[in-house]
């Protein structure tokens, strides 16, 4: 779908929703950014500020490109290319996390509280920082994106079942 916006076209893409395949497949690494990621990036940013999205993450398999990328809306957005997540500690927290991949439906999930990122910039540089709480959350979600796992993978058989029925309920 595209739509203009102060004279440009947007490109905002369809989210592949549960039953794709593509969204288990593990996503292959960056290995330089050129004209390709740079697109896939713009398409990544004009589709996770729509407001039936208005996500707080997007991976690049979600609207149907298997490299590990993500963009995070979070206070502002930002593009991490090859994250890489390492939990500090076992410490973790239970907070409601949804995916629009499963149509926004959401439960309570416990996740480390603390991570450490490392990832690429667009412009090649390497950075590492510290995220906690919400924010390491989205990581870690986004994160699981590329490896092909979805956060329903993380919960017990009944809470599982009642997200499926949420989800077939959308259909």
């Amino acid at each position: 779908m595209d739509f203009i916006e102060e004279g440009k076209a947007m490109a905002v893409k369809t989210i592949r929703k549960i039953g794709d395949p593509i969204l288990r497949k593990i996503s292959e690494k960056v290995d330089k950014v050129d004209k390709e990621i740079l697109k896939v990036v713009r398409d990544m940013k004009d589709t996770i500020v729509v407001d039936d999205y208005s996500a707080v993450g997007l991976a690049a398999v979600q609207i149907g490109v298997l490299k590990r990328i993500i963009v995070i809306n979070y206070g502002k957005i930002e593009v991490y290319i090859n994250p890489e997540i390492k939990v500090i500690n076992n410490d973790e927290e239970e907070a409601h996390e949804g995916c629009l991949s499963l149509y926004s439906i959401g439960c309570m999930l416990k996740r480390p509280k603390k991570i450490k990122v490392s990832a690429m910039t667009l412009k090649g540089r390497n950075v590492s920082f510290e995220a906690e709480g919400m924010l390491a959350r989205i990581f870690l979600h986004e994160n699981d994106h590329l490896d092909g796992k979805l956060f329903i993978d993380y919960l017990d058989k009944e809470t599982k079942r009642e997200i499926m029925v949420k989800i077939s309920q959308k259909n």
